[in-house]
């Protein structure tokens, strides 16, 4: 779809307006960071993410194994649900649930009253597995209240995927359309405060979630604890970020043009949409066209059938703990990595990070693969995996900030959102990567001699 077209998809039905006459990047060097407060509803943190594929019991296992994440909650056959099989992974404060159908038959005779997540709609969760591969369904945010959140937003142009229910009196859950089939998903507690002690999911997660038994939950922890940002790729940038800066109030955060983060094969625009408190970051990104290679958003929009969350990255307390331990299972069913960029990468390493990092961090850094940046506030460590599904959309990114601890009302010590940027000091190390990682996968021509009678 062109630049002048005066709507662009939004997945499904949704249309949203080109209205974005006055939308303009301005670059990096030029953006100016401000914080006008603007939500329009009381937003608190990310709360989960949901996968939806195929088969969730080997999936989650997968992800389970690669990243360190226990497999702690599940709604299934053993809990009495017969339309999906979920399992939740949780490490600190990240949460991942993985769902997948029953029967489509029994499902239909059953109509989904067992349901565990009421959204959960069986036909929609195999279209969605079949048009995407294995890709994310829902990113859920808690919120003060869900429904206000979800009024707010359709009142303010969001598409409704599925309006308020109360779950058992404990919790509501809404949604509406993000982008592609991706929904943004609110949820509220009854009782925002739970018992910290509680194992039990009713409490901290939602009801018809059962714990799993003990001698079932294998004891790993790679030091993963929080979700930093969930970046989606779409077709056009500006109509998609007027529509969700519309509908929620997010403000803008950062952003970075093809000039600023591309290289001289490919590259991307993309902006940052944050909470007024920063600790939800949408970022989005658009292909730019022109280019000597295909840009890397477009390979992902031709792969995934359309827009869709791109990369989720997870903040790791220590990570060079938590890369040794990934790569250890990168070989024996774990994630691969992006290749490591050139030797030159690390030795400039020590006059841009010098003061931050030791020469022996240094040097890990560069054993296990991992980039280094920063910006005027702090210091950000980060790296890749290759995709982790079949098709080369979604990855995986492992990410740790240094710097920019606060106190907040209660004289708890947190650390300010999106401290040491999104790594545009990075970027070109991270398409050549992909760049690389790209040709491996195009199709070899094959010539062939014309049949002859």
């Amino acid at each position: 779809m062109g630049k002048d077209a005066e709507t662009v998809s939004n997945g499904g039905d949704a249309q949203v307006s080109n209205s974005t006459q006055g939308f303009k990047l301005v670059g990096f060097s030029n953006f100016v960071r401000t914080n006008p407060k603007t939500d329009r509803f009381a937003v608190k943190r990310f709360h989960h993410v949901e996968f939806w594929c195929t088969d969730a019991t080997n999936v989650a296992r997968r992800f389970s194994w690669g990243l360190g994440m226990p497999i702690v909650a599940k709604s299934d056959l053993s809990t009495g649900n017969l339309s999906h099989a979920s399992y939740l992974l949780r490490s600190g404060h990240l949460c991942f649930l993985f769902t997948a159908p029953y029967s489509p038959s029994i499902a239909a005779a059953e109509n989904l009253t067992s349901a565990a997540i009421p959204t959960f709609n069986s036909s929609a969760c195999r279209s969605f597995s079949a048009a995407h591969g294995l890709a994310v369904r829902s990113i859920a945010i808690e919120v003060e209240d869900a429904e206000l959140a979800f009024s707010a937003s359709v009142a303010h142009g969001a598409k409704p995927s599925s309006p308020p229910i109360n779950l058992d009196d404990r919790a509501v859950i809404a949604e509406v359309q993000l982008y592609g089939d991706v929904v943004l998903r609110y949820i509220s507690y009854k009782n925002p405060n739970p018992p910290e002690n509680t194992s039990h999911p009713d409490s901290w997660f939602l009801p018809g979630f059962e714990s799993m038994d003990e001698g079932s939950v294998f004891p790993v922890d790679f030091g993963i604890r929080r979700l930093d940002h969930a970046v989606g790729n779409v077709p056009e940038l500006a109509p998609m970020i007027e529509y969700v800066k519309g509908f929620t109030g997010f403000h803008e955060f950062a952003e970075f043009t093809a000039e600023d983060v591309g290289t001289s094969e490919s590259g991307l625009n993309s902006m940052v949409l944050a909470s007024n408190n920063e600790m939800v970051l949408l970022p989005m990104n658009e292909p730019v066209f022109g280019t000597k290679r295909k840009s890397q958003i477009q390979t992902y929009l031709e792969h995934n059938e359309g827009a869709g969350l791109q990369h989720l990255a997870l903040v790791s307390e220590d990570i060079f703990r938590t890369l040794r331990e990934m790569r250890r299972r990168s070989g024996v069913g774990g994630f691969e990595f992006m290749p490591s960029p050139p030797p030159t990468y690390y030795r400039n390493l020590k006059k841009r990070v010098g003061d931050v990092l030791s020469d022996e961090q240094i040097k890990e850094a560069e054993e296990l693969g991992i980039l280094v940046d920063r910006d005027d506030q702090g210091t950000l460590l980060q790296i890749f995996t290759k995709p982790v599904g079949d098709r080369p959309t979604i990855f995986i990114e492992i990410i740790q900030r240094v710097g920019c601890m606060l106190k907040d009302d209660e004289g708890k010590v947190y650390q300010k959102g999106g401290c040491g940027g999104f790594g545009k000091g990075n970027f070109s190390e991270l398409f050549k990567s992909i760049e690389e990682y790209e040709k491996t996968l195009e199709a070899k021509q094959i010539s062939a001699e014309p049949a002859t009678a």
